[in-house]
């Protein structure tokens, strides 16, 4: 079975057909997206890979500049923590930045990829990243969240026939662009009513280690995912098909 995912994993890196995606296809593809972000009853499993891209998302931006990743941990309750070391300055607001926006800027390249033909590659290339940050993972539940998500991404390589692999890649692509907004005003919601965990935010800890006011920051997370969005819907307006639904 390892084996033949591992070909399959190989083998998704490969242009497909695009797929047509009518106007009823979309509006159930961001209902389901709202059905795992909004309540909270799938958020709370659903958020937890949201999370993880979170995560991701710095320690990505940690080793574009240069600095070391040390470790990741993740907790239950949707929370984690990236460690890297390094010069401080820019490089560190770098890679403490690129936390809430990376759900929403990943979920318009997914778009892209899956309306493209290149959802085959988007699979692939997640599985292999997912399968990279294994060895980063710090802590237990951290272990117990990835290995899940891992399992997850071997289940839609191996399953998911080809045809359908692009319809798959923008339903996920969506899914975290509607967490990326949950997650928003999540970080919002802290600064103006429970000020008492502002330690959580990294808006407030950006503000600590750059002087620039945590508004600012806040705002700068809402442009690229404001931003995400639209090129989500210029990705999906050019793959409408023409005519009735």
């Amino acid at each position: 079975m390892i084996e033949t995912w591992w070909q399959q994993l190989l083998g998704g890196f490969a242009r497909t057909a695009p797929p047509e995606i009518s106007v009823v296809e979309l509006l159930i593809m961001v209902i389901a997206a709202a059905l795992l972000s909004l309540p909270r009853a799938t958020w709370r499993y659903f958020g937890l890979f949201t999370t993880t891209v979170h995560e991701l998302g710095h320690a990505f931006a940690a080793l574009m500049t240069g600095r070391v990743l040390k470790g990741i941990t993740l907790t239950m309750d949707h929370a984690g923590t990236t460690t890297t070391i390094g010069r401080p300055g820019w490089r560190s607001a770098w890679s403490g930045f690129w936390g809430y926006p990376t759900p929403a800027a990943l979920g318009a390249i997914l778009t892209w990829a899956g309306v493209n033909g290149w959802g085959p590659a988007a699979l692939s290339t997640g599985a292999l990243i997912l399968l990279a940050a294994l060895a980063f993972i710090r802590n237990g539940s951290g272990v117990l969240i990835l290995l899940a998500t891992v399992s997850l991404s071997l289940v839609l390589v191996l399953a998911v026939p080809e045809d359908l692999t692009g319809h798959v890649v923008v339903a996920l692509g969506l899914a975290l662009l509607v967490g990326s907004v949950r997650d928003l005003g999540k970080v919002l919601s802290v600064h103006l009513r429970r000020r008492r965990e502002l330690q959580s935010s990294d808006a407030y800890l950006l503000y600590r280690s750059t002087g620039v006011p945590s508004p600012v920051w806040l705002l700068l997370f809402a442009v690229i995912i404001a931003g995400s969005l639209v090129a989500a819907w210029i990705s999906l307006s050019g793959d409408m098909p023409p005519g009735p639904l």
